[in-house]
C-alpha cells in the first residue's frame, strides 16, 4: 500500500512539472511577427541571378513599390502568371514599380535564367536555393506574392497567381505609386481572394 501511494506521489509530481512546463513554454514562448496585409515583409537574404551577389530584399527594395513574388520554374500557376507580372512590370516601370521575383528552384540559377529567356522577363530575378524563404515568409505554397509599398509594408498578400496587370492590381500599383510620404491608404486584404 506504502508504495502505491509513493507511486502515485511521483504521477502526480511528474504530472505538476509537466503542467509547469507547458505554463512556462506558453508564457515565455518568442513572439513571432505575422506575416499579414499591413505588416511589415521580414528581411532575406537571396542571389541576384543578374550579379550573383547575396543582396537583402530590404536594401535593394528601400523606398520603392515593389512586388515580390516568389515561385519555381517547375510550378505551372507560376508559369501562367509570369506574363501579367511582366505586362504590369512593362507598364509601371517607368513610374518607378520594381518586380522581385525569387525563385526558390534547387537547381542552378542557369534553370532560372534560361525560363526567363523563354518568358521574355526583364524585372528582377533572385533565387532562394534553401527555400528557407518561404518559411520566414509563412508561406503556404508557390506562387504567393506580397505588394510592399515604400516603407516595406505589405498592402497586398496573394496565394497562387493573378493577373497582376488587371486594372484593380494596376490601380493599386499606381495608388502607391503616387503616395509620396503620406499615410499609406488601406491595404487590399484580399489574401486567396479570386480574380486578378
Amino acid at each position: 500500500m506504502m508504495a502505491m501511494s509513493r507511486q502515485w506521489g511521483l504521477v502526480g509530481i511528474i504530472a505538476a512539472g509537466l503542467g509547469l512546463g507547458a505554463w512556462a513554454m506558453v508564457k515565455f514562448k518568442p513572439e513571432t511577427d505575422q506575416v499579414v496585409v499591413g505588416s511589415k515583409l521580414p528581411d532575406f537574404k537571396v542571389v541576384d541571378l543578374a550579379s550573383n551577389d547575396s543582396v537583402s530584399l530590404h536594401d535593394r527594395y528601400k523606398g520603392t513599390v515593389t512586388l515580390v513574388n516568389v515561385w519555381a520554374t517547375w510550378c505551372v500557376p507560376c508559369r501562367l502568371e509570369m506574363p501579367s507580372m511582366q505586362r504590369a512590370y512593362a507598364r509601371l516601370k517607368p513610374r518607378g514599380f520594381r518586380i522581385a521575383a525569387v525563385s526558390v528552384d534547387e537547381g542552378t540559377p542557369d534553370d532560372v535564367r534560361k525560363f526567363a529567356r523563354e518568358f521574355g522577363l526583364t524585372f528582377d530575378l533572385m533565387q532562394d536555393r534553401s527555400t528557407l524563404i518561404q518559411q520566414k515568409f509563412q508561406m503556404t505554397g508557390v506562387p504567393e506574392s506580397f505588394l510592399l509599398d515604400k516603407n516595406g509594408m505589405i498592402m497586398k498578400r496573394e496565394i497562387g497567381a493573378r493577373e497582376w496587370d488587371s486594372p484593380m492590381n494596376v490601380a493599386l500599383i499606381n495608388r502607391l505609386l503616387d503616395d509620396a510620404g503620406a499615410p499609406n491608404p488601406a491595404p487590399a486584404d484580399t489574401l486567396g481572394a479570386a480574380e486578378r
